[in-house]
């Protein structure tokens, strides 16, 4: 008989054991890489291959060896489109009806990708791919950019393995707010140093490829690039705006007439287009001034160089791909999320930011200002003419449910599974398609369940058939629309869209339209032979508009659209938890970049007290936030007190005359609100300086494109001349208190959800 002892001893060797190993996940076999380019606010008209004649022409060579899908749409705006092309489900039905930062308190709005819709980076890395995002994210809740997080919404949380670039709807291309996963870090060159946001972000997406593919080539990889061009601020080098010198000056409507004879000869908009005419409020280039015509040209010189300047960079990674031996093997779009922005209102603007709240500049300070426009000192916007011809043949622009504002480029390359290469694709699709069509071609189901969480009905239709055939049946016969209120309805090769104008940038003031939903007009095209909405059929086919009406109703409830949005009424709504901000905040030097939504809020006021030990002469940055487009510091200047407030291009200036004597001081910096609104500067508590101040004080706070709140140094732009970054203390700066007038407060009058809804 066995001795159990000895059985025991058998059965607990290795030899004598069944291994179970953990495995990796694995990519099916030919499963592409995949790199997604997303353009910003650049319109249906502003890439070459598309008729512009603005150079781009990295991505016309991507299009000639691939395909041009001329009848592609977006959300209008950029949070939106982003979770559609990201989840491939409509921007309402997984909470994005709006921008992230706009949250309400209803489903379609609340700001909040929800678990029930998985994200492809998260898909993708599932089935065995490495998932890389580099640029603008924008699909995390403005609350949550803090180091507190929380993160399970950031780049990383969603999906992504790496991320490189900017949580927020736009930046400085100078001296942008930089996430490295997720830590905030600061740009690796100063602004004097020649630094540019779109060369890092292109650099660091070219980093990640080849780390990734010297550590595991055999696996694929997901890379997603999401620059901050062409969204505003249009900032660039001169060097590559010189060669657009004069090439615009013959203004807007004879750009977009030639624009429309290259789309026609290119035959990216079919024979038969009609150019859609100058709307009423878009001003007649030859009736302006000579002085505001050379303004308005050079504001479009720069943003065609900005254009070209990100053509080139792209380039640089499209041909890393080629001499890494990849290129046919990776399928590359190249899309933006939006049309072109008409948020540089009537007369363009030197500093979007302020542009947000309506407090722009008169058109004779920007004429001063000219040479500026695109350099350190401007936060430029063209004006909405250019937009117009941006979009061209289309009706109006981003934000509107118009094909200006919803049809977009769309250029895909995927080596030989492209049978046609620099062939026109007619069929009608949209963003949330991009997500079927990825997972297609890789081979990799749509999960029923993600961590236990069942998924929700995808939205989107594989645009894979047509990659061979031309003459494949259309992805999508359906597709709503709305944006703010601006609502549109295709079926079947008709469009149905509502006249609709929201509350913005003063849009009410110069587009006839509806502002009430009771007495919105529909009107109606039908886009297989009309491409750019140019022939109202309404009185015609009264009988389709009803249908397509009553259609849109009932996809408004299906996706969670209603109700719908109202401004400024929607903003009782908004979640009370949004710019939630601590009346009271202790700092000490040394940490990075406090974001505005995490300080106490400035609004009702507030005072700031700093305690220092100086020596004879010590001087810099005892806090700074923002930069001269928006933003202010207290410091001491060769051991004098100072603080600067620079908002929409003014700059309130404080400055004590005494300097401090050595030992220990607190510095203090009061801001009252009201009729007679002042700042006033203070040490030890014997005010030494005092000034009216009418200024918004509270644009820091809201802005998502100003540094955050820095104690001891600055960084980036300066606010003022005084000094340069870093100007980091001398001295010892104890720690810095600031408490706010008003605790919780926020804007009253619709201020706050303006700002948040221009953050796109």
């Amino acid at each position: 008989m066995t001795d159990p002892r000895t059985a025991q001893i058998v059965t607990s060797r290795v030899d004598s054991s069944q291994p179970r190993f953990v495995g990796y996940p694995q990519a099916p076999a030919g499963a592409p890489n995949v790199v997604m380019v997303v353009l910003d606010d650049v319109g249906f008209a502003q890439l070459g291959c598309f008729g512009a004649t603005i150079r781009t022409p990295n991505i016309d060579r991507l299009a000639s060896q691939g395909l041009r899908y001329n009848r592609f749409h977006v959300t209008s705006v950029c949070s939106s489109t982003r979770a559609a092309l990201h989840t491939g489900r409509n921007h309402h039905a997984v909470g994005m009806g709006l921008t992230e930062e706009a949250s309400l308190g209803f489903p379609g709005y609340t700001g909040r990708i929800p678990p029930s819709a998985a994200m492809l980076a998260r898909v993708l890395r599932d089935a065995g791919y490495n998932t890389m995002s580099v640029g603008k994210w924008h699909l995390t809740p403005q609350p949550e950019y803090s180091a507190a997080g929380p993160f399970h919404r950031w780049p990383l949380g969603m999906g992504f393995e790496r991320f490189y670039g900017f949580l927020g709807a736009e930046t400085s291309q100078w001296a942008p707010e930089l996430v490295r996963d997720n830590t905030p870090v600061e740009p690796p060159r100063t602004p004097e140093e020649g630094y540019h946001l779109t060369e890092d972000l292109v650099d660091e997406a070219i980093r990640m490829v080849q780390d990734q593919q010297q550590a595991e080539a055999r696996k694929p990889f997901f890379l997603h690039l999401a620059t901050g061009a062409a969204h505003a601020p249009h900032q660039v080098s001169e060097e590559w705006v010189t060669p657009y010198a004069g090439e615009f000056d013959d203004g807007w409507e004879a750009w977009r007439e030639r624009v429309f004879a290259r789309q026609l000869a290119a035959g990216v908009v079919p024979d038969g287009t009609v150019l859609t005419p100058r709307p009423s409020w878009v001003p007649e280039w030859e009736g302006l001034p000579e002085d505001q015509r050379r303004l308005f040209a050079r504001y479009m010189e720069v943003f065609a160089g900005f254009m070209t300047h990100t053509d080139h960079h792209l380039g640089l990674l499209f041909t890393y791909l080629e001499e890494r031996g990849i290129a046919e093997d990776t399928i590359v779009t190249v899309l933006s999320d939006n049309g072109a922005s008409a948020e540089g209102g009537v007369t363009g603007t030197m500093n979007e930011a302020a542009g947000w709240l309506g407090q722009t500049e008169p058109v004779e300070d920007a004429i001063a200002r000219t040479d500026e426009i695109g350099g350190h000192d401007a936060y430029n916007h063209y004006p909405f003419g250019w937009a117009w011809a941006g979009n061209t043949p289309l009706r109006l622009w981003k934000r509107h449910a118009w094909l200006g504002g919803v049809r977009t480029p769309l250029v895909v390359r995927w080596g030989a599974r492209i049978t046609d290469p620099g062939g026109v694709r007619e069929q009608f699709c949209h963003a949330v398609d991009i997500f079927s069509t990825v997972l297609d071609a890789a081979g990799v189901p749509v999960p029923v369940a993600v961590d236990g969480v069942t998924q929700q009905p995808v939205d989107g239709a594989s645009l894979l058939p047509s990659f061979d055939n031309a003459a494949a049946a259309e992805h999508r016969p359906l597709q709503y629309f709305e944006m703010m209120g601006s609502r549109a309805m295709y079926l079947d090769g008709w469009k149905a869209v509502t006249d609709h104008v929201a509350q913005q940038f003063g849009e009410r003031d110069v587009i006839p339209g509806s502002f009430d939903f009771d007495t919105d007009r529909w009107s109606l095209f039908r886009l297989t032979d009309d491409f750019s909405e140019s022939q109202d059929l309404a009185g015609a086919h009264p009988e389709v508009v009803k249908r397509l009406e009553q259609l849109w109703w009932a996809e408004a409830g299906r996706n969670q659209v209603l109700p719908l949005f109202e401004f400024p009424e929607s903003m009782a709504h908004m979640h009370p938890g949004e710019f939630a901000q601590p009346h009271h905040t202790t700092y000490t030097p040394g940490g990075g970049p406090v974001p505005t939504t995490q300080m106490p809020s400035l609004v009702g006021g507030f005072e700031l007290s700093a305690e220092v030990v100086v020596a004879a002469g010590d001087e810099g940055i005892l806090v700074a936030i923002g930069d001269r487009h928006g933003g202010w510091a207290c410091y001491l200047l060769d051991g004098h007190p100072v603080a600067t407030f620079a908002m929409l291009d003014t700059t309130t200036r404080l400055f004590g005359q005494d300097a401090l004597a050595p030992g220990r001081h607190v510095v203090s910096l009061r801001y009252t609100p009201g009729r007679d609104a002042s700042v006033s500067l203070h040490v030890d508590d014997s005010e030494c300086a005092r000034a009216p101040f009418a200024g918004l004080m509270f644009l820091p706070n809201l802005s998502t494109s100003g540094t955050g709140l820095l104690i001891g140094r600055d960084r980036g732009l300066a606010v003022c001349a005084d000094y340069s970054p870093p100007f980091v203390f001398t001295g010892d700066l104890q720690r810095v208190d600031l408490r706010s007038g008003r605790p919780g407060a926020r804007p009253d009058d619709g201020t706050l959800l303006r700002s948040a809804l221009a953050s796109d």
